[in-house]
């Protein structure tokens, strides 16, 4: 397939996940006011356990983002002893409280915690995360659920950028339940042929160059280079990796953007590319599940 085609309204080949974002905030502004107009206030929980100082940078994010599209927010900032028992009365109490329509657990968890629990006890149609099995499974069978925010922020990116993606060879690299089976998933709902290829996957670097779409989600600093991927390809970088520079540090996705940047057509930058794009999809799920609780009379 032709991906130049596909990308002739697309004239930068560094996809700007920081303008798109902006774009699906503006958006949820807009529908977020039609809710208000109706009398429903969308409501996001955000539950914090302990003093991890990235978690609390992207809570403070999340908070701040809702303020800005109009959402009410509520922060409950735990201590790193509390319970396993206090945590699920807490998302009970979030569970059954009519205003909040949004709810998510910041991960990881403390240590000795059950997070498939915790995740299983949060109500499905207040699971802005995603993670619960019955959105899991929903996603799988091609319903319409709660979908996790990074996978939905790079299908936004990929829309935006290459339109229609029907028969297109999607490449994902990376098989975690957070970004790579449930990208994969939503590959497949947009008609795309795809391939999951992981640790244990023979040849990947062919694989790869077979990929008109390709998405890495691995957690390995620069695996990806030029050989790996055909002339043309669309690349969706969701790796965020810290790495020793003259500088200090910097951070790096798992592809190598220097190497492979006049090879491909499209592809994000790290920072800057896939990040901003989850919490803009975190405010559509929280809008998405007002919506569907009202349409179910909740």
């Amino acid at each position: 397939m032709n991906i130049q085609l596909a990308l002739q309204d697309a004239p930068f080949k560094r996809i700007d996940g920081k303008r798109a974002s902006a774009r699906v905030l503006s958006e949820v502004a807009e529908q977020v006011k039609q809710l208000q107009q109706q009398g429903v206030q969308p409501g996001l929980a955000v539950v914090l356990i302990g003093e991890d100082p990235a978690s609390q940078v992207y809570v403070r994010n999340k908070v701040l983002r809702a303020a800005e599209v109009g959402i009410y927010s509520l922060e409950h900032k735990l201590a790193d002893d509390t319970t396993q028992a206090d945590l699920l009365a807490l998302i009970e109490s979030l569970n059954n409280d009519p205003q909040i329509h949004g709810i998510l657990v910041q991960l990881p968890l403390p240590e000795g915690m059950d997070e498939t629990r915790v995740l299983e006890s949060i109500n499905p149609l207040k699971d802005v995360d995603g993670f619960h099995s019955s959105n899991v499974g929903g996603l799988s069978q091609g319903r319409k659920v709660l979908t996790p925010c990074t996978p939905a922020g790079c299908m936004r990116l990929l829309h935006d950028t290459c339109g229609d993606l029907s028969g297109m060879h999607a490449v994902v690299v990376g098989r975690s339940n957070i970004v790579g089976k449930p990208m994969a998933a939503l590959l497949l709902q947009a008609n795309c042929s795809v391939t999951l290829v992981h640790s244990r996957s023979r040849d990947i670097e062919r694989l790869c160059r077979d990929a008109d779409i390709l998405v890495a989600a691995v957690g390995r600093p620069k695996m990806i280079k030029r050989d790996w991927l055909k002339s043309g390809a669309v690349v969706i970088d969701v790796g965020i990796n810290r790495i020793a520079s003259d500088s200090g540090t910097r951070l790096v996705g798992d592809v190598d953007y220097e190497d492979v940047y006049d090879q491909v057509a499209a592809i994000t930058p790290v920072p800057g590319g896939v990040g901003p794009m989850t919490i803009a999809m975190l405010m559509q799920n929280t809008l998405d599940a007002a919506r569907m609780q009202l349409s179910n009379g909740e």
